[in-house]
C-alpha cells in the first residue's frame, strides 16, 4: 500500500465512529496478515486476557479506555511493557477523543487529537519497515505529492491520451497557490465551489481559466467574471498553448481537490520531485515511490569540482575589493549552464540555485562594503540551456525551472532588503530544446565562441550495448562511423564523443556521470581513443562509487563522474575512496599515469603457455548429456562408457557439478554410429547443425560426431593425458574479490566454449590468475557482461604484466596454491559458494591473502597502499613492454 493510500484508510476509519474494531483494523493496513488479525480476534495471540487490551507480540500493546485518566493508564501500562523481556514496538492508548502513543524502539511519543490520526500515519511505518527516520529523509512531502499524483495520473489517462501539459499546467496551479504566486487555495477553491461534482464542467471551467492566465490584465475584458479576473497573468509560454479539451470524472475532479487541500506544496522540492514525477507517470509499476532521480549531493559532486568550487574561490578572493565583486557579478550574468540529456532538469535547477546563490552573497558583501547597493538581477534562467526527448519530461522541466526560480527569489527577498524580484509574470524557463541529443548540433541549441564561459553536465542515459534498441544502436553507429567495435559501446558513450567536439577550441568544461563500464575493458580502447585523438584532457574524475536515489526501494547503480576539457591542465583532481587529491595527469582508467589503454594482444606478451577457449560443440545439444542421461546410457550399453568424457564450462566449474559429452575419433565412429542412443543422438545434431544460418555449421553436418570447434590441445599428436589444465570461467560475479577458477585432469575432462584454459599449465600460473594483483588489472580491464566480469585471453592474460619471479618465489606460491585448494576441498561446498565474501571460510580468506603478498612481493619490494597504485604499475610495465616490441 502506497503512503497516501495509508493515510486515506486512517481517515476512514477514524470517520466511521465505530471503533469496535479499530486496532485490528490500523493492523491490518499496515500489512498485518489477515490470518494473524483473525486468531488475534478469537484470543490465539493476544497475550492479555483483559478486554479491553489488545497485546500482539513484538508489534503492539493496545488498550481502550473509558471513565479513566488517559494519561495514568499509559504511564501504568508503560511500567508493565519495560518490566517484560519482550516488548511490543508500539504502546498505544486512546478514549477515541485523544490518542497516546509510544514507539519503544526509539522513545519517541504521540499525544494528539484522535481525529488527527491520519496526519500521524508515518508514526506507524515500522510495521511495514519503513523506519520513521528513513521516511522524513525523503521529504514526506515529495513522497506525498508524487504518490498523490501517481493517482491522478492513473484515473486521466484511462480516459484521455493526451495529458501532460494539462499535468504541468495544474503542478503550477497547485504550487502557486500555496506559495504566494496566487491567492492562498484560490484554484483548488475555485473547482471546488464552481464546478459540479460529477466533474463533467471542469473540462470548460480549466480551459477558461488557463485561456485568462495568458492574457495581461491591461487586455482583459471589463465584463469578465471575477472568479476568472482574480488570476494573474502568468506568461512564460505556460499557457499560451490552447487547452486540449479531457474528460474529468467525479474521481479525478476529487483528486484535484485533495491535492490541492491535503498537500503543502511549498515543501515540494523542484530539484527532485521534477524526476519523481516524471518517473511515477511513465513506469508501467507506479503503485510505490521506488523511482530513480537524482539526488542534490549526487549532483553537487559533478558541479562543485566543475564550476561552483571555482566561482567560490573567485568570491573569496574578491571578497574585500567591491570592484573585483562587480566583476564577478559581471563574469557570472554571463555563463551558460548546457546540459544535453536534461530529463526533469535535476542538474539545471541545483546549477541555477546555486548560482543565485552566489548572487546573493555578492550582493550582501557590496551592501557591507558600500552601506546601499541597487540590486539588478544578474542570473536569469535564459543562461539554461537543455535537451530532452521525452515530451513530458521536457514540460515538467519547464515547470520545475519556474518554481525553482520563485523559490531563490523568496529566498532572495528574505536575505537582502529591497531587492524585490517577482515571479509573475514568468520570465521564459530556459533555453530547453525538445529532440534527440544525438541527432543535434549542440552549438545551435547552446551557442559556443571560444570566449564563452560554457558548462556541460548531466547524467546521460547509460544502456549498455546488450540492451539497447536498434534505434540506440543506429545512433552510436552513426556518431562512432568507421570506429572498429563501435557496436560493443554504451550509449553514454555518444554523449562523450558529440561533448567532446562541443568543447574543442573553447575554454568550455564537461562533467557527464556514467556507468563504470566506459572505462573498463573493451570499451577504454574504442571510445578513450577517439577521445584522446580530440586531445581531450580528463581535468577531474571520481573514482567508481554507488550513484543511489534517496527513494524508499533505493536501487543503486556503480558510476564514475569524468571532467573533460580540451586543454591541457598540470592540476587535476582525482577523487578516491580515500579522499581528493591533485595529479598530473588522469588516464582512461581513471588512475594518476599516463594515457596509456590497454588494448586485445593475440600472443602472451610474457612467454606463457596459451590461453585458450573451450571447445564449441554447435549441436543443439546432442552431444551433451546430463549426468543422469549419462548414467542411463552406460548403464544400458556400458562399452559406451570409453567415449563419454566429463564435459565442464562456467556453470559446472562454480557450481561444483558436470556434464558429460561425446568425444569420439573419427577411426572410432563407425564402431558406434549404429548404436540407437548414439544414431539418435547424430541425427539431432545433423539437423541443428543443417538448419544453420552460418554456412561454416552446415558444412560440419557430415560430421555429427566431432565438435565444430576443437581446441589446438585435443589436436596435438602426442597429448600429455596426466597434466592438468587451469580453468577460468569467462563470465564472474564483480562481488567476489577472487574469480574462481581451477584446476581439472586432461585425462578425462573437455571444458565447453564457455571457460578458458591453460592446457599443460605449471601451478605457479595458477597462483599468479588468483592472485589480488591480477584481479585488480582483471577490474580494469575486462568487459562486462551486464555487471559481471567478462574475461578474455587477449587483454586479461595475454597482456596482463608478469615480473621475473625467482624460482624460490615460484616454489612458494605453488605450496600456496596447493593451500588454497585443499582449503576449499574440506569446505567441500560449491566454489560459486565459498568464493562470495559473505561465505568465504577464514582459512581459504587466509590462505589468498598470504598468497597475495608472496606476489606483491614480486612486483615490489613494500606494500601497496591499494589497488589504486597496483593498477599504475601494472599500466607502467604495460606500456613498457609494449613499447619494446
Amino acid at each position: 500500500m502506497v503512503i497516501i493510500e495509508l493515510e486515506d484508510k486512517i481517515t476512514e476509519i477514524v470517520n466511521k465512529g465505530d471503533y469496535h474494531e479499530f486496532i485490528y483494523e490500523i493492523l491490518e493496513i499496515y500489512g498485518t496478515p489477515r490470518a494473524t488479525i483473525t486468531r488475534l480476534k478469537k484470543g490465539n495471540l493476544n497475550m492479555s486476557k483483559k478486554n479491553d487490551e489488545v497485546h500482539l507480540k513484538r508489534k503492539v500493546w493496545f488498550k481502550r479506555v473509558e471513565n479513566e485518566n488517559l494519561f495514568s493508564v499509559f504511564i501504568e501500562l508503560e511500567r508493565n511493557i519495560n518490566s517484560q523481556s519482550t516488548k511490543p514496538r508500539f504502546l498505544i492508548v486512546t478514549d477515541f477523543n485523544t490518542l497516546l502513543a509510544k514507539d519503544i524502539k526509539t522513545d519517541e511519543v504521540l499525544d494528539i487529537q484522535f481525529i488527527d490520526l491520519p496526519k500521524y500515519f508515518d508514526f506507524f511505518l515500522a510495521w511495514k519497515g519503513i523506519e520513521k527516520a528513513e521516511f522524513e529523509r525523503e521529504n514526506p512531502a515529495d513522497v506525498k505529492a508524487a504518490e498523490r499524483f501517481a493517482r491522478l495520473y492513473n484515473v486521466l489517462s484511462k480516459d484521455n491520451s493526451k495529458i501532460d501539459l494539462f499535468l504541468v499546467r495544474l503542478l503550477f496551479c497547485l504550487f502557486a497557490e500555496d506559495t504566494g504566486i496566487f491567492r492562498q487555495l484560490s484554484f483548488t477553491n475555485s473547482i471546488k465551489t464552481l464546478t459540479r461534482e460529477d466533474g463533467k464542467d471542469l473540462n470548460d471551467f480549466l480551459k477558461d481559466v488557463f485561456r485568462i492566465m495568458d492574457i495581461d490584465k491591461k487586455d482583459r475584458l471589463n465584463d469578465l467574471p471575477e472568479y476568472l479576473n482574480k488570476f494573474p497573468y502568468v506568461n512564460g509560454q505556460l499557457f499560451s498553448e490552447p487547452h486540449q479539451d479531457l474528460v474529468f470524472s467525479e474521481k479525478s475532479r476529487k483528486l484535484i481537490i485533495e491535492a490541492g487541500e491535503l498537500l503543502d506544496w511549498s515543501q515540494i522540492n523542484p530539484d527532485i520531485f521534477g524526476s519523481m514525477i516524471q518517473a511515477v507517470s511513465t513506469r508501467d509499476n507506479r503503485s510505490h515511490l521506488g523511482v530513480h532521480y537524482t539526488s542534490v549531493p549526487n549532483i553537487m559532486k559533478v558541479i562543485k569540482p566543475l564550476f561552483l568550487d571555482n566561482l567560490y574561490k573567485a568570491f573569496n578572493d574578491a571578497y574585500d575589493d567591491d570592484f573585483k565583486l562587480e566583476m564577478l557579478l559581471t563574469r557570472i550574468n554571463k555563463i551558460k549552464f548546457f546540459d544535453p540529456a536534461c530529463g526533469s532538469g535535476n542538474f539545471l535547477i541545483i546549477a541555477y540555485k546555486e548560482m543565485r546563490r552566489i548572487e546573493i552573497n555578492i550582493i550582501k558583501r557590496l551592501k557591507e562594503i558600500r552601506g546601499d547597493y541597487l540590486y539588478m538581477p544578474s542570473i536569469t534562467l535564459d543562461q539554461l540551456y537543455g535537451i530532452e526527448i521525452d515530451e513530458f519530461a521536457y514540460e515538467v522541466a519547464l515547470l520545475s525551472l519556474w518554481i525553482a526560480d520563485h523559490q531563490m527569489n523568496e529566498e532572495l527577498n528574505n536575505e537582502i532588503d529591497n531587492a524585490v524580484r517577482p515571479t509573475l509574470p514568468l520570465n521564459i524557463s530556459g533555453n530547453i530544446h525538445r529532440g534527440n541529443a544525438l541527432h543535434m548540433n549542440w552549438k545551435n541549441v547552446c551557442p559556443n565562441d571560444p570566449e564563452d564561459e560554457v558548462y556541460v553536465f548531466g547524467n546521460p542515459p547509460y544502456l549498455g550495448h546488450h540492451r539497447q534498441s536498434d534505434t540506440h544502436k543506429s545512433d552510436i553507429r552513426r556518431i562512432f562511423q568507421g570506429v572498429r567495435g563501435n557496436g560493443y559501446l554504451d550509449y553514454i558513450c555518444g554523449w562523450f564523443y558529440l561533448g567532446s567536439e562541443f568543447i574543442q577550441n573553447s575554454n568550455t568544461t564537461l562533467a557527464f556521470v556514467s556507468t563504470n563500464s566506459i572505462c573498463q575493458g573493451e570499451q577504454v580502447a574504442i571510445l578513450w581513443s577517439e577521445l584522446f585523438l580530440k586531445r581531450i584532457n580528463i581535468h577531474f574524475a571520481y573514482q567508481s562509487f554507488k550513484w543511489s536515489n534517496s527513494a524508499r526501494n533505493n536501487a543503486g547503480v556503480t558510476v564514475v563522474i569524468i571532467g573533460l576539457t580540451a586543454y591541457k591542465t598540470e592540476q587535476n583532481k582525482l577523487f578516491t575512496s580515500y579522499g581528493e587529491r591533485q595529479v598530473k595527469n588522469i588516464n582512461a582508467y581513471l588512475i594518476d599515469g599516463e594515457n596509456v589503454i590497454v588494448r586485445d594482444i593475440k600472443k602472451q606478451l610474457y612467454g606463457l603457455p596459451p590461453m585458450l577457449f573451450g571447445n564449441k560443440p554447435s549441436d543443439g545439444g546432442g552431444l551433451i548429456f546430463e549426468f543422469e542421461e549419462y548414467i542411463q546410457a552406460i548403464e544400458k550399453y556400458p562399452y559406451l562408457k570409453k567415449y563419454f568424457r566429463k564435459y565442464i564450462g562456467s556453470d559446472e566449474i562454480l557450481k561444483g557439478s558436470y556434464r558429460y559429452c561425446l568425444w569420439i575419433e573419427e577411426d572410432c565412429y563407425d564402431e558406434i554410429k549404429d548404436n540407437p542412443i548414439i544414431s539418435d543422438r547424430m541425427n539431432m545434431v545433423k539437423l541443428n547443425r543443417e538448419k544453420s544460418k552460418a554456412k561454416s555449421t552446415r558444412e560440419w553436418a557430415n560430421k555429427p560426431y566431432k565438435f565444430k570447434q576443437i581446441s589446438p590441445f585435443h589436436k596435438q599428436a602426442n597429448i600429455d593425458l596426466d597434466s592438468y589444465t587451469i580453468v577460468v570461467p569467462a563470465v564472474s560475479s564483480e562481488s567476489r574479490f577472487y574469480i574462481p577458477m581451477d584446476l581439472v585432469s586432461n585425462k578425462d575432462t573437455i571444458l565447453s566454449n564457455r571457460v578458458y584454459g591453460i592446457y599443460g599449465a605449471d601451478i605457479w600460473i595458477l597462483g599468479i590468475l588468483l592472485s589480488r594483483m591480477h584481479m585488480t588489472w582483471v577490474r580494469a580491464v575486462a568487459g562486462r557482461l551486464e555487471t559481471r566480469y567478462s574475461y578474455s585471453s587477449g587483454v586479461c592474460y595475454n597482456a596482463f604484466p608478469i615480473p621475473e619471479i625467482s624460482q624460490k618465489r615460484i616454489n612458494l606460491i605453488e605450496e600456496l596454491v596447493l593451500e588454497i585448494l585443499d582449503a576449499r576441498e574440506e569446505d567441500g561446498r560449491s566454489l560459486g559458494e565459498i568464493y562470495y565474501p559473505s561465505n568465504m571460510p577464514n582459512d581459504l580468506l587466509l590462505a589468498h591473502q598470504k598468497l597475495d603478498k608472496v606476489v606483491d612481493r614480486a612486483y615490489k619490494n613494500r606494500d601497496f597502499s591499494g589497488d589504486e597504485e597496483r593498477l599504475r604499475l601494472l599500466i607502467e610495465l604495460y606500456s613498457k613492454k609494449v613499447n619494446l616490441r
